[in-house]
């Protein structure tokens, strides 16, 4: 599209377009507005309203609902009532994991309608995981009777450090995955646009929509594991940094050469290996069943991440803190960290466990493809007051 400037009509109707359609799409189902609901809401004129209806009618985003839609009948010829089209296209979300691949199916109001997963060995190659995720997609449209050309948007969320054009600059989580053009492989199965995250930054997005932070904007995720990562709000919007590395916090104990993770979380001496969740669940175990050296090395574990936790809550001064990954689900995880938080910090966040549990990462993933499919239909409306 050209340049459009303040007096194009072609921006006018753009920003008119904008206005009713998110009052369409921020309307009760069951309360289906009329046109003369519309000139209320949006402050156009009634020509306005009806000639933006015609053209949204003409797109498929809009149609006019059902009787049963609307309000309750009355005597008369009743008011044309229009709804927007939610089912006019779909979204994606996606979850890449070293031991599974998930997806989330939803609507264009963000409203899930099917999940899929499935597992993936930790050691398998790029073009393997890859292929587990277009399985997973194929199943969980074949199962909603979703066509793929019905997706709007993709929202992809994976380990390592992730680029504007979503190629991994740095993976170290899963096989190969270092330089992965991650992004432009998807594009290749999505006829829309692929948006690629790191896995942290989407459980902070997830749950500040809908998870532990929905009432904070400046909320850092800690995801819990063997390296922990972080992802950050402020002032409700996603910290990346320059490069997309915001919130490694796993890699803080290179800066003092401290012990390697296999080391801090061994009860022999000599390090743990091989160093999965299995074998740390059971180091977890041991230490609650009293074993003296288990219970030392989950002592090194939580003082690695709480230290993590406070240099990124030092920084950064959060309201909340919300710990999430497959290490939030071990007992003694949460009371440690907000004493040490307490103890380390100026001013101590409030720390929550995540509501949305393995979810966090697709849901995360999920609300990006919907914030883009947002930002092109509503976009003007934020920038521009809508005229008559």
């Amino acid at each position: 599209m050209g340049r459009l400037t303040g007096g194009d009509p072609s921006l006018l109707r753009r920003i008119n377009s904008a206005v009713v359609l998110h009052a369409l799409r921020t309307a009760a189902p069951s309360a289906a507005p009329t046109l003369t609901d519309l000139v209320k809401l949006t402050g156009l004129s009634r020509p306005t309203v009806e000639g933006v209806i015609e053209g949204l009618m003409e797109s498929g985003l809009v149609m006019e609902a059902s009787a049963e839609e609307g309000a309750a009948r009355r005597q008369g010829r009743p008011a044309r009532r229009f709804r927007f089209r939610v089912e006019a296209g779909h979204l994606l979300g996606i979850e890449i994991g070293p031991h599974r691949v998930a997806a989330l199916l939803a609507d264009l109001r963000g409203r899930v309608m099917g999940s899929a997963s499935l597992e993936v060995s930790e050691t398998a190659s790029a073009d393997e995981r890859l292929e587990r995720v277009r399985e997973a997609v194929a199943d969980l449209l074949r199962r909603s009777g979703v066509a793929c050309g019905s997706l709007r948007a993709v929202g992809v969320a994976s380990p390592g450090i992730v680029e504007a054009d979503g190629t991994v600059r740095l993976g170290t989580a899963l096989p190969e995955w270092t330089g992965l053009r991650l992004g432009e492989r998807l594009r290749r199965s999505f006829r829309c646009p692929v948006l690629v995250e790191n896995d942290a930054n989407a459980a902070a997005v997830a749950e500040h929509w809908k998870g532990a932070a929905t009432d904070s904007d400046d909320v850092v995720f800690v995801l819990a594991g063997l390296s922990p990562g972080a992802g950050s709000l402020i002032g409700g919007r996603l910290h990346r940094g320059f490069g997309g590395a915001a919130g490694e916090i796993g890699a803080l104990h290179l800066l003092g050469r401290e012990a390697t993770p296999e080391e801090v979380l061994s009860t022999t001496g000599e390090p743990l290996h091989p160093l999965d969740e299995a074998q740390v669940a059971r180091v977890f175990t041991l230490a609650r069943e009293g074993d003296a050296r288990a219970r030392a090395a989950v002592e090194r574990f939580m003082r690695r991440l709480v230290h993590d936790v406070a240099a990124l809550v030092l920084a950064l001064d959060p309201e909340l803190v919300v710990v999430g990954g497959w290490a939030a689900g071990l007992d003694g995880v949460l009371e440690p960290l907000r004493a040490e938080l307490a103890r380390y910090c100026l001013r101590p966040p409030r720390v929550a466990q995540s509501l949305l549990g393995e979810a966090a990462v697709a849901t995360g993933a999920l609300r990006l493809a919907l914030d883009h499919v947002e930002e092109q239909l509503f976009a003007v409306e934020s920038t521009v007051t809508a005229r008559r």
